[in-house]
């Protein structure tokens, strides 16, 4: 690894946590559990599209640990790497199709971190109240995935030049 890779990761790295703690500051994303903006996903989707897997999936390994360290608990960490882990594939699978842009892959991811992480919310406490919270978090992903797609898109369009 080169120092301007180990530097720019490092960079990206802390530009993800900076993202998730502002994000926990605001109060209406806060306010709801397992709901958040996502802010943090506009640097992975910036890392999928101009650098690389390897990096993207460094990014969100980092992303995880680091925040459950420094923010979480164990059970917060294992919702975080379930949701983080599903929507990572997905996005990479999605963009791979080339069929989506840059705000499709991100509300696929956004979505698909909701899944991962109801998966794992159903194996502490059980499927059913899980469910009875499930369409609200499809819609917030979708929604959520949808503003951090367009700021990522923004974010890409530019800095390729």
């Amino acid at each position: 690894m080169t120092a301007k890779r180990l530097a720019r990761g490092a960079l990206l790295a802390s530009l993800m946590l900076a993202l998730g703690y502002v994000e926990s500051l605001l109060p209406a994303f806060s306010a709801v559990p397992g709901i958040k903006l996502g802010l943090s996903n506009t640097v992975l989707l910036y890392a999928i599209y101009l650098i690389d897997i390897k990096t993207a999936l460094l990014l969100a390994v980092l992303k995880v640990l680091l925040s459950g360290l420094l923010f979480g608990n164990p059970v917060a960490m294992l919702y975080s790497a379930s949701g983080a882990a599903l929507s990572l594939a997905v996005m990479l699978l999605v963009k791979r199709t080339e069929r989506f842009s840059a705000m499709g892959v991100s509300i696929a991811g956004a979505i698909a971190h909701n899944i991962g992480q109801c998966a794992a919310a159903s194996a502490v406490i059980g499927l059913a109240p899980v469910m009875a919270y499930f369409p609200l978090l499809l819609l917030s992903g979708a929604v959520t995935g949808s503003l951090t797609g367009a700021a990522a898109a923004l974010l890409i369009k530019y800095m390729k030049h």
